[in-house]
């Protein structure tokens, strides 16, 4: 294992536990599994329960009952996919947009007085966030090596 693959695989098992601990210390006001697809829809914007279930990686009857209550709160709709017409598109209402920052907020103020006590200087903050924002949009970049099961 080379050192970039040791710390690649620290960073994303940090980056992950801190994102649990933000999740289960926030009050979201909502199970995580249903902001997860409400983040995940705005992530991929319109898109097929299909998608979405691979996305998550759950069954495609778990996604459907998931978008299901998301429809019945009024979060998310699905209207005719242009391309398919046996196919459905989801997408985030307004409503379901505005409750995802809610979450959002919910889980970075959960995190605010950590980051207040380890790294009172923000400088250390922003330099951590733009690494990350670097990191994803590295991802997103065309030669972006395509994901490998493990």
């Amino acid at each position: 294992m080379t050192t970039h693959d040791a710390l690649a695989d620290e960073l994303l098992r940090g980056a992950a536990r801190l994102s649990r601990w933000a999740t289960r210390t926030a009050d979201l006001g909502m199970p995580w599994a249903q902001a997860r697809v409400l983040a995940l829809v705005d992530e991929l914007g319109p898109t097929r329960v299909t998608t979405l279930a691979a996305a998550d990686d759950c069954s495609q009857p778990s996604m459907t009952t998931t978008v299901q209550r998301l429809e019945a709160l009024g979060l998310v709709t699905r209207t005719p996919d242009p391309a398919d017409a046996r196919a459905t598109l989801v997408t985030l209402t307004v409503e379901g947009a505005d409750r995802l920052t809610r979450l959002r907020r919910a889980r970075g103020a959960a995190l605010t007085p950590v980051l207040a006590r380890v790294a009172p200087d923000e400088t250390r903050l922003r330099d951590a966030v733009a690494l990350l924002t670097e990191l994803l949009e590295a991802t997103r970049a065309p030669s972006a090596p395509q994901r490998e099961d493990t």
